[in-house]
Formats: C-alpha cells, structure tokens, sequence
C-alpha cells in the first residue's frame, strides 16, 4: 500500500498540479509584497502618480489626460517571473534530478525511453526507394524476339 502511494505521488502530474497549486497561492502574497513596497516606489521616481492614483504615462487624449498604468503591467510581469524562477529552482528540477536517478537506478536510459524517430529526410528517402521498386515491378516488360 505504501509503494502504490509513492508511486502515485512521484508520478509527474500529481507533483506539478500540488506545486501550482500550493505554490502559486502562497508566493504570490510575497510576490505582491515585494513588488508593492519596491519596484513601486522605484516607479514612481521616474512617473508620478496622477489624480486617481494610477502611475505610468499620461497621454493627452481629446477629452483629457490620459495615463497608461505602466506600473501594473511591470507588476505583473515582475510577480509571474519570480514564481516561475522560484516554481523552477525549488521544485521542478529537484524532481527531474530525482526522476533522472531513479531511472538511471532502474538502469534505464534516455535512449531506452524514447526510440530515435526517422528525420524527414529519411522517410523521403524510404518512401523514393518504394515508387521505384512498385514502379520496376509494373513497368510492362519489353518482348523478346
């Protein structure tokens, strides 16, 4: 019963939806965070923030002023890359480090998992060799006298 367990928790997907999860929910509370108390303030030193709050650049339009909130878009790219860095490092890949040693105990190598598929210049090859030995096989024989 235990074996079955860990082999359903080591199975791949099982780790990386737990990791989405888990991770996503918890690290994006520091993710904000940080951005929120620095990059922030970092922001506003080069725009400052117009009426409503909103910093980025304003653009007079026909009806007033405009401001594109640049800072949220830096935001958001800012908090998906440190998740992502974070997701990577910390769990995906000790777990392909981890799958890499178990197959390698297993003694099966990455030329054992998946067979070497033909490239496209050798299925054009092969499929030349066929037309040219159906086209000998019907080619009418010519009659000897």
């Amino acid at each position: 019963m235990i074996k079955g367990f860990k082999e359903f928790i080591l199975r791949g997907n099982v780790i990386d939806l737990a990791v989405a999860v888990v991770i996503g929910a918890a690290f994006t509370a520091v993710v904000n965070a940080i951005v929120s108390s620095i990059i922030n303030p970092l922001i506003e030193l080069v725009w400052k923030p117009d009426a409503n709050g909103a910093i980025g650049i304003p653009v007079q339009g026909l009806w007033g002023t405009v401001t594109f909130p640049i800072s949220d878009l830096i935001n958001a790219v800012i908090a998906f890359l440190a998740v992502a860095i974070v997701v990577y490092f910390v769990f995906v890949h000790p777990m392909n480090v981890l799958k890499e040693r178990a197959a390698a105990k297993a003694g099966i190598t990455p030329a054992d998992e998946e067979p070497k598929l033909p490239t496209e210049q050798e299925i054009l090859v092969q499929i030349r060799d066929i037309l040219e030995q159906q086209a000998a096989v019907a080619a009418p024989r010519p009659a000897q006298s």
